[in-house]
Formats: structure tokens, sequence, C-alpha cells
């Protein structure tokens, strides 16, 4: 369990650590059981979850929904003046509105672009005919890049377990 823990992107850093003497096989042992533990998972199933396990304001879920959202959907579905997504997004959300969401897209690199969209939206009907434009697009220009760490691996694998991707 406490080579699982230790797998992180600053591997290199704790390696030399723990043994200054051969911090290359330390490197080495540690990511093995990490790729064995998770290998036969996919690697967007491991990042789901990773995302998740770092950045889910409830960890304590039902089920983790997966949805995908294309470049160009609207960020308000359920309104005509919202801004649309400038990149594919995912969506992540338990089975409850308590649980929350993340909407994030992946840069390939370990890092991922955060969206702060909420999970439901009220209704526009009362508010000024520009707000939801410009709410939606402060959205698009308030984007936070964070970097994904590696999580725990039983971890991982029990958020995959409860996973339905839509």
């Amino acid at each position: 369990m406490e080579e699982d823990e230790s797998v992180s992107t600053k591997g290199s850093e704790e390696s030399a650590k723990d043994d200054s003497s051969d911090t290359s096989s330390s490197n080495k042992e540690s990511a093995n059981p990490s790729d064995h533990a998770l290998s036969g998972y996919s690697s967007e199933k491991i990042e789901y979850a990773r995302v998740w396990l770092q950045l889910g304001p409830n960890q304590e879920i039902d089920e983790l929904n997966v949805r995908h959202i294309s470049a160009g959907e609207p960020i308000n579905p359920n309104d005509d003046t919202s801004a649309s997504y400038p990149e594919d997004v995912v969506q992540l959300a338990g089975s409850r509105l308590v649980d929350g969401s993340v909407t994030y897209s992946s840069n390939g690199d370990g890092t991922i672009h955060v969206y702060n969209v909420p999970l439901r939206w009220e209704s526009s009907a009362d508010v000024d005919k520009n707000f939801m434009k410009e709410y939606t697009e402060g959205i698009i220009k308030n984007t936070k890049v964070v970097d994904v760490d590696p999580g725990n691996n039983k971890e991982i694998v029990k958020l995959i377990d409860i996973m339905n991707i839509h």
C-alpha cells in the first residue's frame, strides 16, 4: 500500500530523499506496482477516477457518471445566449446533486483545464438579456490549469467499478 501512495509526479524527489544512493532503481520499482494494478483499465477511465479523487466535491458516491461534451456545445444548454465550449470537455458527477460535478478538458500531459460549471442551471427568465452570455464567457476565461495527482490505486479501481460512461 505504501508503494501505491509514494508514486507521484515528484517520485524522483521522494526517491532521492528515501535512498540517495540509487534513485533510478527506486523509481522503477515504485512505478511497476502502479502500472500493474491499473493495467487492465483504459487510460481514460483511470484519468476520470484520478480527477474525481482529486477534485470531486463528495468522495462518498454511489456512482460516477461520465459525460462527454463536444466543443461548440453551449455551456448552459438551457439558454440560447450561452457561450459554447471552446474544446471537448468531460463532465464527472455523482448520482445526486449534492455529489457535485467536475467539468474539465485533458491536456494530455498530466494537466487539465477545469471549468467552474454548475451541474444544474437555474431558470434564466428573470435576468438581463446579456447576463448568461457574459457569465458563461467568464467561465471560459477563468479556467484553471490543474496538475492531476496519480492518486491511490485502490481508490481508482473502486471508482472505475462504479463508473457509468454516457
